[in-house]
Order: C-alpha cells, then sequence, then structure tokens
C-alpha cells in the first residue's frame, strides 16, 4: 500500500477551512444586508406614518362644560381652507380677558374640562377649539393646519366676538404650546403661557427615537425655539420636573431662548399630572401672572 505524504492530509484541512470561512462570511453578509434593509425600512415607515406618531386625536367628547356647571356656547369656527372647527367659548361675567387656549396632540377639548374650569374661575373667558381632526373638527392634522386652526380662532375672537387683542391670553400645552407660539409671532397678544413643551418637535423625538436619523426624516418641524426670542409680550413657562415625555431640559432650553419680560415655574408631577394644575401653590403661581399682566393694561 502507497503511504500518504504529509502534504496529502493539509489540502484537504485547507479546503475545508476556506469553505467555512466562506460560509461565514456569507452568513455575515447576509445578516448585515438584513439589517441595513430593517433599518431602511424602519426609517421609510417613519417618514411616511410619522403623522400617525404625533396626533393622536379622539372624535367623541369625554364630557362637556355643563357637567362641571359652566355655561357655554357650542360654536363651529371656519378657517380660511374651507373646514370648520369644533369650539367651546366660556364666558366669564364682568371678564377681564379671554384665554385663546391651544390643547395638546391627543384626545380633544374635552379632556381639558379641568383646565377650563380653573381659567375660568380666575375670571377669565375661555375659547378652546380643536384642530382639525380632533372631535367634532374636519379634515385630518398637520403642522400648517394647527396653524390655520389657531388662527380662526383668533380671527373669531376679534372679528366676531370684538374682543381686543391687548386683552387675549395664548395659552398652550404641550404641542399646543407650539402652536401658541406660532401664533403669538403674527399677532400681538396680552401674553403667552406655555405649559409642558419643547424647543422643536426634532429634540422630541431624538430622545425617543435615538436610533433613527430623526431630524433628517421629520417633516413636521413646530420649531418654536427659533420662533420664540421674537415675541415680545410677557411670557410664562411652566413644566413638571420628571416629564418623561417631554424632559423638563427642552423647556429650559426655550426659555432661555425667549426674550424678556419672562418667568418659569416648574413643580413636581410629569407631562399629565405636572405644570399648573399640579397644586393650589401652581395655580396661584399662574393667576398671580395673570394678575400681573391684568395690572399691566
Amino acid at each position: 500500500m502507497a503511504s500518504r505524504s504529509p502534504s496529502d492530509s493539509v489540502a484537504p484541512r485547507q479546503s475545508r477551512s476556506k469553505t467555512r470561512l466562506l460560509v461565514l462570511a456569507r452568513s455575515v453578509r447576509r445578516i448585515a444586508i438584513l439589517l441595513v434593509v430593517t433599518y431602511v425600512s424602519l426609517c421609510l415607515l417613519m417618514a411616511v406614518f410619522q403623522s400617525n406618531l404625533i396626533y393622536y386625536p379622539e372624535e367623541d367628547y369625554a364630557g362637556v362644560p355643563a357637567d362641571i356647571r359652566l355655561h357655554y356656547d357650542d360654536l363651529l369656527i371656519p378657517t380660511s381652507d374651507g373646514l370648520s372647527l369644533g369650539a367651546w367659548y366660556v364666558p366669564s361675567p364682568k371678564a377681564r380677558g379671554t384665554i385663546l387656549f391651544c390643547h395638546g396632540n391627543a384626545g380633544n377639548i374635552s379632556h381639558r374640562l379641568i383646565e377650563l374650569k380653573l381659567l375660568n374661575a380666575m375670571g377669565f373667558n375661555v375659547l378652546m377649539f380643536d384642530y382639525r381632526g380632533y372631535g367634532q373638527s374636519e379634515g385630518r392634522p398637520s403642522e400648517e393646519g394647527t396653524y390655520l386652526d389657531a388662527e380662526a380662532a383668533w380671527r373669531y375672537l376679534v372679528d366676531v366676538l370684538e374682543e381686543k387683542p391687548e386683552r387675549i391670553v395664548l395659552f398652550g400645552r404641550s404641542l399646543g404650546g407650539a402652536v401658541a407660539i406660532e401664533l403669538a409671532t403674527r399677532h400681538t397678544p396680552a401674553a403667552l403661557v406655555v405649559e409642558s413643551t419643547f424647543t422643536r418637535l426634532a429634540d422630541v423625538g431624538s430622545v425617543h427615537y435615538s436610533w433613527l436619523p430623526v431630524r433628517f426624516l421629520l417633516r413636521h418641524r413646530y420649531d418654536s425655539i427659533s420662533r420664540v426670542g421674537s415675541i415680545a409680550c410677557p411670557k410664562l413657562f411652566s413644566h413638571g420636573d420628571n416629564d418623561q415625555l417631554i424632559p423638563i431640559e427642552l423647556g429650559r432650553k426655550l426659555f432661555d431662548a425667549a426674550s424678556s419680560p419672562k418667568r418659569l415655574i416648574t413643580t413636581p408631577g410629569g407631562h399629565n399630572n405636572g405644570g399648573f394644575t399640579y397644586s393650589t401653590r401652581s395655580a396661584a403661581d399662574l393667576e398671580e401672572f395673570l394678575d400681573s399682566i391684568g395690572r399691566a393694561n
């Protein structure tokens, strides 16, 4: 029998090693391609369906002002692009002004009855409206749409109810803070109050989706930090120090970018239980600010 030389056994082992390396390389390449495709798909999904991640409208009312013993007018306010917005106007006897309230990105005006009662009890008429697609309002929400809706509510106050601009306080909560800030760049209200709001929407998105290129993908900007410095009226900012949705750091940066006169109030609590309704003390801080506006006017 012929003997096998050492080189005869080395060659098959080298061949098997190369085969294993090729299989491993193909597997790594397939995994890499799968990860890239998955990541790109997620980016595309966010780009296409980002409105569903921003706006959470509800059509049905959870209650009406009459449930908390408030007289109110149930309104339909026309917009400049032909839609009708559901709104409530709650008058106050011998009112010292009117608050135009811009709510957040979820629910509808019926979920703001606590704020409605608080503000009305401070001696203000209150106009609350729903953005397009929310509550009884027609259409679908969008950034430009929310600005048009706030403008329509302002025009209703000034043109129909004949309220003077210098008696109107703009109040925006969360996303509504960005809407109120944009509106304040086009008009001169008595004051601007924002609660639990942010610098720009991309900053919020980057907190919650840090693994995605949010700033590149986001079409909705709500760039409040570039606008707030141009607003001359007195401004009050409030934020809960345990806000997990919109971190208080963003609220502080927005406050820092604002021009004087301005004031920042921080309270305990998170996004939905901090702010002016947190306690009687925080509500008193709001009323003190509103009193100072009244004295100034």
